[in-house]
């Protein structure tokens, strides 16, 4: 099974719309593929199921127009929990003291109504990383890779054809293109024309 990242990206999707499957009014996912390889301290580092659920949490509290976190996106607040509940996530008693209920966990209920879903995208993520692990010591990643991290970067707003943009981190982009959900081409970074 070779899972480059545009299969990934497919897995991601698959796995989000499972999750719609029991929450309709969550948004469509517009960019699978911006979140392999990103990394945010605040809403887990690692690719898995539960952090597409945390995901999906922020995705239901932006559809609802719900102010879920604070401190530039750090701290999730009783908002989010009270929606990670909904979605079969548990939290600690007492919220962390910078990133406040970020820390959630499936739920049994949850844990068993995802069980294919998770191992599926299990399986992807773990071919994924095999085939990424055959980069060479030697090939330069850039300088978020060396931290651990591939979301350390600026983003940047990257735009589809149709209209539609969202905001990248360039390495992300370059690893492989995201494909717009909307009509299908490839989102890219505009290039800057200089003044004269």
């Amino acid at each position: 099974m070779s899972t480059t990242p545009p299969v990934l990206a497919a897995e991601l999707a698959q796995a989000w719309a499972d999750i719609q499957r029991h929450h309709p009014e969550l948004p469509d996912l517009a960019a699978p593929e911006s979140l392999i390889g990103e990394s945010s301290s605040a809403c887990g580092a690692e690719l898995s199921f539960e952090r597409l659920l945390h995901e999906a949490v922020h995705g239901i509290a932006a559809a609802r127009g719900v102010r879920d976190t604070s401190r530039a996106g750090r701290y999730h607040n009783r908002r989010f929990l009270a929606i990670a509940e909904e979605l079969g996530l548990d939290h600690p008693e007492e919220p962390h003291p910078s990133s406040g209920f970020s820390l959630v966990t499936l739920n049994a209920e949850a844990r068993k109504r995802y069980r294919p879903t998770t191992e599926r995208l299990q399986r992807a993520l773990k071919a994924h990383t095999a085939a990424t692990a055959q980069d060479s010591a030697r090939s330069f990643r850039g300088p978020a890779a060396r931290h651990g991290s591939s979301g350390g970067g600026v983003r940047v707003k990257a735009v589809c054809d149709c209209g539609r943009n969202v905001r990248v981190v360039p390495s992300v982009l370059a690893q492989a293109p995201i494909m717009c959900g909307g009509c299908g081409k490839p989102f890219r970074i505009p290039e800057v024309v200089g003044a004269v």
